[in-house]
């Protein structure tokens, strides 16, 4: 078994999308082990994003992220941070295949629904950014 970590971002939440996604995580064979609604401050978005400060995407990113409510998740499964990609889908939605999270629930590149730990040292950082180890 293996654990990812996982976001229903701001996006998905205000459109009152984020119980569709959570329902597809669980229909997907996900087992979720942690979860939170958090408003981000915008100083937790850039420490979360600091790998991305000197892209210049950065700002908007974090504005975004710290824009609403999201949905911070453990979720475990067999190869769960690859499964987790696929069932998100590309980045773009409109790249994206059918049937995943990010061509149903994405508007674009930015506003993407989800978001989800890319190798295992980096969602080993992203649940320990959100979760303390007692919460898993």
């Amino acid at each position: 078994m293996e654990r990812t970590f996982a976001i229903v971002k701001p996006d998905a939440v205000k459109s009152g999308k984020a119980g569709q996604i959570l329902a597809r995580i669980e229909a997907a064979g996900f087992t979720i082990r942690g979860m939170r609604l958090q408003h981000l401050s915008l100083k937790e978005a850039e420490g979360f994003y600091a790998v991305h400060a000197a892209r210049p995407f950065f700002g908007e990113l974090t504005q975004f992220m710290s824009s609403g409510p999201c949905v911070l998740l453990c979720l475990e499964a067999p190869d769960a941070i690859k499964k987790w990609r696929d069932t998100m889908g590309a980045t773009d939605p409109a790249k994206a295949d059918a049937g995943t999270l990010r061509r149903d629930f994405g508007m674009s590149i930015g506003n993407n629904a989800t978001h989800g730990s890319d190798a295992p040292e980096t969602a080993a950082f992203e649940l320990g950014y959100f979760f303390r180890g007692m919460e898993l």
